[in-house]
């Protein structure tokens, strides 16, 4: 591993150039948080506002009430505690089950030898081609037809199947060396204690990489929950919120706040995932061979 760091007997001007540098690259990397923060910003700051105020011809972040009580307004007007609760409980299901699906399938395709197996996970990537919207009517009917339209395992069981997580986690077992694999079987290990005692283990930042996507696809998927349920009492987030827009407008104030509430769960589990995801990207979770 290089050491990029200027030794104290280097000249000064080296020294002052490293410096420089640095305070370049922190003061950029701040300023491109700032960019890409702002909608998250102007969204806290909007749902604190009157409703008068949210579209104001003079613009200003904050308005002449601060209203925190929109909050409280926002969570009793849509029952936010069971759609928060739902989506939590879908959310982590979800996530749970594409994590063992995708780990099975790409153990299948990175380390087992099968005849056609390029061709079929060909074919298994090619459908990441594909926009969901084309699935909706087949799954739809398929579920229908199965009696379990207007249930969790109809609103579930779709997700699971993507061929994104099982890509990323076999380009992570690809880079696992065939010698740990091999030593392990000729200590007697099946193909189970295999993946589970050696290959799991190596690919545990990708994995976080994968359950982050995961959450925050089922987190915020609103086409399909739409479409497949019809129970109020079963309702997630992102359908529940639409409730603030009705045949009399828009209550802005409330749905923004909402919107933040509905941020923060996401926002904990990207922290808690941070050095996961940074270990990922670096040891190549989204590369190779």
């Amino acid at each position: 591993m290089t050491d990029n760091r200027v030794p104290a007997s280097a000249p000064r001007w080296r020294r002052r150039g490293r410096t420089v540098g640095f305070a370049a690259n922190t003061t950029a990397a701040w300023l491109f948080a700032l960019v890409f923060s702002f909608p998250l910003i102007w969204t806290f700051f909007t749902a604190l506002k009157p409703a008068n105020e949210v579209f104001a011809a003079q613009i200003s972040f904050i308005g002449s009430k601060v209203l925190w009580s929109n909050f409280v307004d926002a969570w009793t007007e849509v029952d936010f505690g069971r759609l928060l609760m739902n989506s939590l409980v879908v959310a982590v299901i979800s996530t749970v089950l594409t994590l063992i699906v995708a780990t099975l399938t790409a153990f299948a395709f990175a380390r087992l030898r099968f005849p056609g197996r390029s061709a079929i996970f060909l074919l298994f990537v090619i459908t990441l081609t594909l926009p969901s919207e084309v699935a909706v009517v087949p799954l739809f009917l398929g579920f229908d037809q199965a009696g379990l339209a207007d249930t969790w395992v109809a609103l579930i069981l779709p997700g699971l199947f993507g061929a994104f997580g099982a890509f990323l986690l076999r380009q992570f077992m690809l880079q696992i060396p065939a010698e740990l694999e091999e030593a392990a079987r000729l200590d007697g290990a099946s193909t189970w204690r295999i993946l589970i005692s050696v290959i799991v283990p190596l690919v545990r930042p990708a994995l976080s990489v994968l359950s982050i996507f995961a959450f925050l696809g089922s987190w915020n998927s609103f086409l399909w929950p739409l479409i497949i349920l019809n129970s109020s009492e079963k309702w997630t987030i992102p359908i529940g919120i639409a409730g603030f827009t009705t045949q009399t407008g828009t209550q802005w104030e409330l749905l923004m706040a909402a919107c933040v509430m509905t941020i923060a769960p996401v926002v904990v589990v990207v922290a808690i995932a941070q050095r996961q995801l940074v270990a990922a990207i670096g040891a190549g979770a989204f590369g190779g061979r």
